[in-house]
C-alpha cells in the first residue's frame, strides 16, 4: 500500500514539474477542461487548441442578424399560382453582399480565367455572359449589346446575361481568391500569382488537401514542436464559401425588418425593403424621389427629360438609391437576382421551419487507390454525388431510391420526368418544372411595382440568362448568431 502511495506522489510531482497537467482546468484556453492536459505542449503530444478567432467580415459583405419572420406573399396573388403562402420560419445569421455583382467584378473574373488557363479557351468561353440577351426583335438595343459589359462607363452597373450555373462558378472563384489573399496577409503564403497555371492554381479545397504547395510566406505557422506547418481549417484564417443566398435568406435580408421591432414584437410588416406602402421617399430633401429602379407604367422607364424619376431606362449603378436597414443596396428593382433554391410550387408546405431550402445535393471527393482526392485540370477536386434531394417529396417517391452504392449510375433516371409534364423536342406542353429550374427574386428595371416585393418569386432554367437578372453572393456565419 505504501509503495503505491509513493508511486502516485512521484507521478504527481513529475506532472507538476513538467507542466504536463494543469490542476486549475476550466476553459482558459491553456489546458483542456475535460482532461486537464495542457494544450500546445510537445511533451503532451502537441495538440493545439482552437485560437480565439472570430469570423472576419469578408470583402463586400454585410452582416445579417438572423431571426424569425413570416416568409411569403404580402400582396394579392395576382398570378394565382398559390406557390408562396405565408409561413413562419427561422433564419440563421449570415452575410450578404451589400451590392449586386457588377460588370467590373465579372471582368476581373474573366481576366483571371484567361490569364491562368491560357490552354483552355473553353473555360473562358464558359464564363462569358450572354450579351445577346439585349437583342430583341422590335427594339434597337445594339449599343448595350456592344458596350454594357465592357465599357468603363458601365463598370459599376450590375452584370446581366449570366446563368445560375455561371453565378455559382463565380462564387467558387471568389472564395478561392479571398482565402488565398487571407493566407498571404497572414504570412502563410507569398504572392505567386504569375506562377499559377492550369491545375497548379490555388483553390481552398486544394490547399486543405495538400495539393496546392505555392510559395511559402515569411511567417509560417508552427506545431507545438516549433516546426513549420500548413494552415488548417481549425486555424480560423480562411472564410467559409461565398455562395448564392437561399430564397429565405434573400427575402429576409431584403425586408430589413431589424428596424421594425419593439423588443420581441414586430411592429409593422413591409411590402417593400422600406417602411410604408409608397414607392417614393417622404424624407426631407428627398421627398418625392423614386425609391427603386422599375417601370412606373406602360412606356415609362425613367420619367421625363429634366425630371427623370429614377434615371434608369436600363440597370443603374449597384449603389444607386438608399440601402435598406441592413445596408443592402437595390434589394428591389434594378435587376432581379438568382437564389440557390430549386423551384417547386409547394415549397412553402414542404421545407423545414429552420433554414428552409430545396436544392440539397450532397457530394464526396473522388479518391484514388491510395485514398487521396483526385483533382481535375483546373485544380478542383472531382466530386461524386451521393444524394440528390432537389425533388424530395415532390410526388415521386421513387426518385430517392438508389439500388447499390453508386448514385451516379442511376442519377439520370432519378429525375422529375415521371412527376411533371415534360415537352419532348419542342412538341406539346410542358410544366417547366425540372430539377434544373431555379428561383429568382426581386423586381427589375423592366418590371412593374408588383415584383418589387421581396415575397414575390419567379423561376427560370439554371442554364438560361436574361437581360434583367443578376445576382449577389452570401456567406454563412460561423459562431454566435449575434456576429462579432
Amino acid at each position: 500500500m505504501k509503495g503505491r502511495i509513493i508511486v502516485l506522489l512521484v507521478l504527481s510531482v513529475l506532472f507538476s514539474a513538467c507542466g504536463l497537467f494543469n490542476k486549475k482546468g476550466g476553459r482558459n484556453g491553456k489546458s483542456s477542461s475535460t482532461t486537464g492536459w495542457e494544450y500546445n505542449n510537445a511533451e503532451n503530444g502537441g495538440f493545439q487548441s482552437d485560437p480565439k478567432i472570430k469570423q472576419i467580415l469578408g470583402p463586400g459583405l454585410k452582416f445579417i442578424e438572423g431571426g424569425t419572420f413570416t416568409m411569403g406573399r404580402v400582396e394579392q396573388d395576382v398570378m394565382y399560382r398559390w406557390d408562396n403562402v405565408p409561413r413562419r420560419v427561422t433564419v440563421s445569421s449570415f452575410y450578404m453582399d451589400e451590392c449586386e455583382v457588377a460588370n467590373i467584378d465579372w471582368r476581373e473574373y474573366m481576366y483571371w480565367i484567361q490569364r491562368v488557363y491560357p490552354d483552355s479557351p473553353e473555360k473562358y468561353q464558359e464564363a462569358l455572359p450572354d450579351t445577346l440577351v439585349w437583342r430583341t426583335e422590335l427594339a434597337y438595343n445594339e449599343p448595350w449589346l456592344e458596350n454594357y459589359l465592357r465599357h468603363p462607363s458601365f463598370g459599376d452597373y450590375p452584370v446581366v446575361g449570366v446563368s445560375w450555373e455561371q453565378a455559382n462558378r463565380y462564387c467558387q472563384w471568389r472564395t478561392d481568391r479571398v482565402n488565398e489573399q487571407l493566407l498571404i496577409e497572414e504570412g502563410v503564403l507569398s504572392h505567386d500569382a504569375l506562377n499559377q497555371k492550369g491545375s497548379s492554381v490555388f483553390t481552398t479545397q486544394g490547399y486543405l488537401a495538400n495539393h496546392f504547395q505555392g510559395s511559402k510566406g515569411n511567417k509560417p505557422l508552427e506545431t507545438a514542436e516549433g516546426e513549420a506547418r500548413r494552415a488548417s481549417w481549425s486555424d480560423g484564417i480562411m472564410l467559409p464559401s461565398y455562395r448564392l443566398p437561399t430564397e429565405v435568406e434573400w427575402e429576409y435580408a431584403a425586408y430589413g425588418l431589424i428596424s421594425n421591432i419593439d423588443g420581441e414584437l414586430l411592429t409593422e410588416r413591409r411590402i417593400y425593403p422600406w417602411s410604408g406602402n409608397y414607392l417614393r421617399s417622404d424624407k426631407g430633401k428627398k421627398r418625392g424621389e423614386i425609391l427603386a429602379n422599375f417601370v412606373r407604367g406602360r412606356g415609362d422607364m425613367m420619367g421625363v427629360a429634366g425630371a427623370l424619376n429614377d434615371a434608369g431606362e436600363i440597370p443603374v449603378p449597384v449603389t444607386a438609391y438608399e440601402p435598406n436597414d441592413y445596408g443592402l443596396y437595390c434589394m428591389a428593382g434594378n435587376v432581379s437576382e438568382w437564389v440557390a433554391d430549386v423551384y417547386r410550387p409547394l415549397t412553402a408546405v414542404d421545407v423545414d421551419e429552420f433554414q428552409p431550402y430545396r436544392g440539397a445535393v450532397y457530394t464526396n471527393p473522388r479518391k484514388d487507390a491510395e485514398g487521396k482526392p483526385i483533382f481535375d485540370e483546373f485544380g478542383n477536386i472531382v466530386m461524386d454525388t451521393v444524394a440528390d434531394f432537389r425533388n424530395f417529396r415532390d410526388g415521386d417517391y421513387t426518385t430517392q431510391i438508389v439500388e447499390g452504392d453508386d448514385w451516379n449510375a442511376v442519377k439520370d433516371s432519378a429525375g422529375t420526368d415521371g412527376v411533371y409534364v415534360q415537352a419532348k423536342n419542342g412538341e406539346g406542353i410542358s410544366s417547366l418544372i425540372t430539377d434544373e429550374v431555379r428561383v429568382y427574386k426581386g423586381g427589375s428595371w423592366s418590371d412593374r411595382a408588383y415584383w418589387l416585393s421581396p415575397g414575390a418569386r419567379r423561376y427560370k432554367d439554371q442554364r438560361e440568362s436574361a437581360i434583367d437578372i443578376g445576382f449577389r453572393c452570401a456567406m454563412s456565419q460561423v459562431g454566435s448568431p449575434r456576429g462579432n
